[in-house]
């Protein structure tokens, strides 16, 4: 479509239709969100367990041979395979790659809000709740270890920081980390695990008079 100025058209910008014409255009499109780059998507599982009475959930860190976050703490997922019918069948698909977790295992409690990465990702976030002890099988390619941080340490303010990253233009951003045992969960994992904990809080509140830290069922 040509942007340049055409007075064979001149007579529709002034006609007092215009904007009526405009809204029917307008119509038939569905909002979008118009980046200066294109997000690849992507999916993780978040794994919820019980373990010894208290709630937890898994991260992997990931091996020092893998292409992408060579190293960190992440939750099992990855980019979305052209033959994933969704989001979802990708979360799945990873988790069972890389530890060895079967779908059939999972039962899926929900999503999270979806999130944008430096590295040009938009990632996909989906609970689900598997039976522990379980007999994980971790991709040696991929995963450097199994790290199972309980619900009362992560929600611990002790164990939690928060940084923020100033910006050429615009306030500062907020930077979260999660400090468990000798492991630091930070960047895109460290805030879907906070959008997860600030999502659950009234799932905490059960009763009048109980803990938040309480996480036994």
């Amino acid at each position: 479509m040509s942007l340049l100025w055409d007075d064979r058209e001149s007579n529709g910008v002034t006609d007092e239709t215009f904007p009526q014409r405009i809204q029917a255009i307008l119509a038939q499109r569905q909002p979008t969100v118009v980046a200066e780059w294109e997000a690849q998507p992507a999916a993780v599982l978040v794994p919820l367990f019980l373990k010894d009475g208290e709630w937890h959930l898994l991260y992997t860190q990931r091996t020092e041979t893998v292409q992408d976050h060579k190293g960190q703490i992440s939750f099992p997922g990855g980019r979305r395979d052209p033959e994933d019918d969704s989001l979802l069948t990708t979360a799945l698909r990873e988790a069972e790659e890389e530890i060895g977790l079967a779908r059939t295992d999972v039962t899926i409690l929900g999503q999270l809000n979806e999130m944008y990465t430096v590295t040009q990702y938009r990632i996909s976030p989906f609970v689900g709740l598997f039976p522990y002890p379980y007999p994980f099988r971790p991709s040696p390619a991929e995963i450097a270890q199994l790290i199972e941080a309980p619900l009362r340490v992560l929600l611990d303010p002790a164990h939690f920081e928060q940084r923020e990253r100033a910006v050429l233009v615009g306030p500062p951003v907020p930077l979260y980390f999660y400090h468990v045992g000798p492991h630091t969960i930070w960047g895109v994992t460290a805030r879907i695990t906070k959008d997860f904990l600030d999502r659950i809080a009234p799932a905490l509140r059960r009763s009048a008079g109980t803990d938040p830290a309480d996480l036994a069922p």
